[in-house]
């Protein structure tokens, strides 16, 4: 089961920055490393993750084998009008995971 923690500001003055702090749990397996039986356990990564704001993609980041697992991301925005934040992470073998919150903007 795959877990995503999502902070940031509820309410907001338009125009102000914004921090915006996700960590999603993953294995995040590198796809080199061998099992017991020495056998090389298959890559299971997440590939990207991204930020819309009311449907405008506002932050992008495209991940490789060398992320840890439970990536942590961190980034800011601006503050524009009241809305919805949707979180999503693609990963390999069909992964898929998305969160949304909403933010207040007076």
């Amino acid at each position: 089961m795959n877990m995503a923690r999502i902070s940031f500001p509820k309410t907001a003055k338009k125009g102000e920055v914004i921090e915006i702090r996700t960590l999603i749990s993953h294995v995040m397996e590198t796809g080199y490393r061998p099992d017991a039986t020495g056998r090389v356990v298959p890559r299971d990564i997440i590939r990207r993750f991204t930020c819309r704001y009311n449907d405008t993609e506002v932050f992008r980041a495209d991940l490789w084998q060398a992320v840890a697992a439970n990536p942590f991301i961190s980034f800011t925005t601006v503050a524009t009008e009241s809305g919805r934040l949707t979180f999503t992470w693609d990963g390999d073998n069909g992964f898929s995971h998305t969160e949304t919150g909403d933010i207040t903007v007076t």
